[in-house]
């Protein structure tokens, strides 16, 4: 029977940045390693549902705007598109009302092609707290309602990361930079993942 194939979409969270990245020219440059590999959240989400082959678009450092022009090739072939992205709108100073458009915009393609559509949260930053604090987590209650009118999967990965004695925070064994999560932290966004 053959595997289920699912886009994900998104920036260097998606991509696994700073340990891995899809792309194998930047996974030179960055001297990736084997192991490096398991610095991506859809690496351990295979491993939990081996049903599925989830095929890695993401970009280190792109907004949704940017995210959204790649909408198309990563669509190509999939049968289902994980779209994850906007802390690099929130770091930029971007207008949240732009960042859910532009995820709306590309739910509501990925809806037209017939492709099942999940979404995810922005992850705390720790090293955004505590300036960017309230700005994240307004964004996060925009996409949660977007999720709802689109009747679409939203993926918790915000919550999955919060540190419960520091709100706004990833756990220290979550991050290794304050921006991106590490093996330990990807291992853990995959439980947020779920087959649809």
């Amino acid at each position: 029977m053959a595997r289920k194939i699912v886009a994900a979409l998104g920036d260097s969270i998606t991509a696994g940045t700073p340990l891995w990245d899809p792309n194998p020219d930047v996974r030179a440059a960055i001297d990736a390693n084997e192991l490096a590999e398991e610095s991506q959240w859809p690496y351990w989400a295979v491993r939990q549902h081996p049903s599925l082959e989830i095929r890695n678009h993401g970009v280190n450092l792109e907004r949704t705007d940017q995210i959204a022009a790649r909408f198309a090739a990563a669509a190509d072939g999939a049968d289902a598109i994980v779209i994850q992205g906007g802390i690099n709108d929130v770091v930029q100073g971007r207008d949240p009302a732009l960042t859910v458009g532009d995820l709306r915009d590309m739910v509501q393609r990925a809806k037209a092609l017939g492709l099942r559509v999940a979404v995810t949260d922005v992850l705390p930053w720790n090293n955004g707290w505590p300036d960017h604090y309230e700005t994240i987590l307004a964004l996060n209650d925009a996409i949660a309602t977007m999720s709802r009118d689109e009747q679409v999967l939203l993926l918790p990965f915000y919550a999955t990361l919060e540190d419960p004695e520091r709100p706004g925070r990833m756990r220290e064994e979550d991050t290794s930079d304050g921006n991106h999560p590490t093996v330990h932290g990807h291992r853990r966004l995959a439980t947020a993942f779920q087959p649809f």
